[in-house]
């Protein structure tokens, strides 16, 4: 099926991708009520508080590609009449060429037979898999999925977030894995400390846990015989 190879990738991502756009949440949270509005051509992408122009979150959108209903297809952002100012989708292509995935070699990639009946939930879910696919790729979180003239774009953001740390994702993950499924979730831990720039260190041959740490701390995340995260035990520094 179309699409199932960038799945793959958002799915090893999906903890980290998680974190990120929690912390994303928090932060346009924080202004209360609040519109969003992007400039590509002069990079900015801004979040707004509705009873105050100057609380506002700002970050630097990179366009990632289009998804629309009418042509019932994908467009990256490199094939697009304005381009990809920013270059990120050449880094997808680039790992396109190099692991032979055709989703991200093709300028324009169609949909599915097999969408379902409700379209605009279908795109809904591909754009975040698109996103998951490039935080995966690209390293670059969070990212926003943005309707777009009855298209929708998919947008990293460089965003003035904190670095995800471990006593931060510590304190994050009792609200998250419940109704996170990770296709696989010991290799989401492991990417989840290779993205966020954390060690790790695994318990036995077995992989039966998993340590993680940085400067503010140590998680140890335990796993049963299927895989699935049991536990996450924390120790912070300081």
């Amino acid at each position: 099926m179309t699409f199932e190879t960038l799945r793959a990738l958002a799915d090893r991502a999906a903890l980290f991708t998680a974190l990120r756009q929690d912390q994303l949440a928090a932060a346009t949270e924080a202004l209360g009520p609040h519109r969003w509005h992007v400039d590509l051509a002069e990079g900015r992408f801004t979040f707004t508080a509705e009873d105050d122009d100057d609380r506002a979150l700002r970050a630097t959108p990179h366009l990632i590609a289009s998804i629309a209903p009418g042509p019932r297809s994908l467009m990256w952002a490199w094939a697009l009449p304005q381009g990809d100012r920013t270059g990120t989708t050449a880094q997808l292509r680039a790992y396109g060429e190099q692991h032979g995935v055709t989703e991200l070699t093709s300028p324009e990639v169609p949909f599915p037979d097999d969408t379902g009946d409700d379209i605009q939930e279908w795109i809904a879910q591909l754009a975040h898999a698109v996103a998951g696919a490039a935080v995966e790729i690209t390293g670059l979180s969070p990212y926003y999925s943005a309707p777009a003239g009855g298209s929708r774009a998919v947008l990293l953001l460089d965003a003035p977030l904190e670095p995800l740390t471990v006593a931060a994702a510590v304190a994050a993950l009792p609200g998250i894995l419940p109704g996170l499924p990770l296709a696989d979730p010991r290799a989401s831990v492991w990417d989840l400390a290779r993205l966020a720039g954390w060690q790790l260190e695994w318990a036995d041959d077995a992989y039966s846990a998993a340590t993680v740490r940085d400067d503010s701390g140590s998680a140890r995340f335990r796993f049963d015989e299927r895989a699935r995260i049991t536990s996450v035990e924390g120790h912070l520094s300081g």
